[in-house]
């Protein structure tokens, strides 16, 4: 029953002593704090401009180079650079090519310091024109003929036949036109009889 005791104990101590040795043989865990990054090291610019952000370009040019993000009137970023002239400052800009891009110098304040003359990055290339084919414009290509085409001739103007109102019979006589025929039939009439009565004797 002793010996039962005495490994029991012995079997606990060992543990203890194990459980110690962990704890205090692991290295301890240090938890870094995460370092600002809106603070910039260095030399850095600050936006001074009236307006509410500024273009953050690919390169030192306004015309040669695409725009490839803004930056807000106060905030800041790491110099890294100025160009030939200093018209233009090379900053550090996540999510541009390389992690940088190029802002116009009169818009910020750079802090004190001397920055480097940096060239700019290569020129992008320009994305190809679409040409059409030769062989295939030529089929739609109108030749002009020699000859000129058929002009509108306006037909000759139409002369519409003017009327004159004769004056009627009504206003000439008050008689009625069937009495004048009658009373030449019946003019007629005698007339014929007469030149039978004369032609008998």
């Amino acid at each position: 029953m002793k010996r039962i005791w005495f490994h029991l104990t012995v079997f606990t101590i060992l543990i203890i002593l194990f459980s110690y040795w962990i704890y205090f043989a692991s290295p301890p865990t240090v938890v870094l704090a995460q370092q600002p990054t809106n603070i910039p090291a260095g030399m850095f610019i600050t936006v001074i401009t009236e307006e509410p952000q500024i273009n953050v370009r690919m390169g030192p040019s306004s015309s040669i180079y695409p725009i490839v993000g803004t930056l807000l009137r106060g905030e800041t970023a790491p110099a890294l650079g100025r160009s030939q002239g200093g018209d233009w400052i090379k900053i550090e800009y996540p999510g541009a090519p390389y992690d940088q891009g190029w802002v116009y110098s009169p818009l910020v304040q750079v802090s004190p310091g001397a920055l480097q003359i940096v060239g700019p990055p290569p020129t992008p290339v320009q994305p190809p024109t679409a040409t059409i084919d030769p062989t295939l414009a030529a089929q739609f290509n109108i030749v002009p003929t020699g000859t000129r085409p058929p002009t509108f001739t306006p037909p000759p103007s139409l002369n519409t036949p003017s009327f004159t109102q004769v004056p009627s019979a009504n206003s000439i006589s008050s008689v009625p036109l069937a009495a004048i025929i009658l009373a030449l039939v019946i003019l007629g009439m005698i007339g014929f009889s007469l030149s039978l009565v004369t032609h008998r004797r």
